[in-house]
């Protein structure tokens, strides 16, 4: 694929998910690139997205990706592994901006990372039986084994806000353990609210097992297709979600340390704009 690097420094940064679980990858974005605008929208209306068919992930991704578009972006990242999983190859076909997902991302830093070979990723139902992750290790390295576990109930754990929840260490427990006895000594953490709970995750998994964040992985792809910028600029910031607002709000601060920024509730098909 030709990479073309955005002209336009004004222009903003879209990304989406179906929730909270997308400012993992925000938060991530937003380090990188200090200077660049960033609009975010969680479809909390919505979420989860996991056990949902994929032709109403695809739909659900193309309303998501239309309300960005309204708003200018020059660049797409589609923070939800589900909708990375069933909707990318869609959403590059109808739209005429770079989208990107996290799944290549993650597995070319899951292969770069593991040294016995083994490889775990969780996921949600959708992530896991697409087996996007599968596909995308298998295709750079095909003598890895990988093991996959769906744990569908880390997103809701992560929309409640219980990053320090025993009910969550015990969930954890529960879900990990198989991969765990498979030997693994690297998990892909295929779900941008898994790293939420990532140090609960970590706490099951033990020491010995690398965590893969994917919201982490991504800034490399992302740095392909933005010029460096080392003007003293600082980007504005622009929330939407389609419902919750005042929950996302709590979560938000938990995981972005910030306590004042703009957030609004929107409604998909409705004309929005940015100043």
């Amino acid at each position: 694929m030709l990479i073309q690097k955005s002209k336009d420094r004004l222009a903003p940064i879209g990304i989406f998910d179906s929730g909270v679980g997308g400012l993992t990858v925000f938060k991530e974005v937003r380090k990188t690139f200090p200077y660049e605008n960033i609009v975010y929208f969680g479809d909390t209306a919505r979420v989860p997205y996991g056990p949902k068919s994929d032709n109403t992930v695809i739909e659900y991704s193309i309303q998501n990706a239309r309300f960005l578009i309204q708003l200018g972006v020059k660049i797409i990242i589609i923070a939800c592994n589900t909708s990375s999983a069933v909707a990318l190859d869609r959403l590059q076909d109808i739209l005429q901006v770079p989208v990107l997902g996290v799944i290549q991302p993650g597995a070319e830093t899951a292969v770069n990372t593991t040294k016995n070979g083994k490889i775990g990723v969780i996921g949600t139902e959708g992530t896991i039986r697409s087996k996007a992750y599968t596909n995308a290790i298998k295709s750079i390295d095909n003598q890895i084994e990988i093991f996959e576990k769906a744990c569908p109930l880390f997103v809701s754990l992560a929309e409640e806000g219980w990053h320090r929840n025993k009910v969550s260490y015990d969930v954890a427990e529960i879900y990990l353990r198989e991969l765990v006895n498979n030997g693994i000594d690297t998990l892909v953490l295929g779900c941008t609210h898994y790293p939420i709970l990532k140090n609960i995750i970590q706490d099951v998994c033990g020491s010995e097992i690398t965590l893969v964040d994917s919201s982490i992985a991504i800034q490399n792809h992302l740095k392909d297709y933005l010029p460096v910028n080392n003007d003293n600029i600082t980007g504005k910031d622009y929330f939407f979600v389609s419902d919750n607002e005042e929950k996302f709000n709590n979560i938000s601060k938990n995981i972005l340390n910030i306590c004042n920024f703009t957030l609004k509730k929107v409604k998909l098909g409705e004309s929005w704009y940015i100043d």
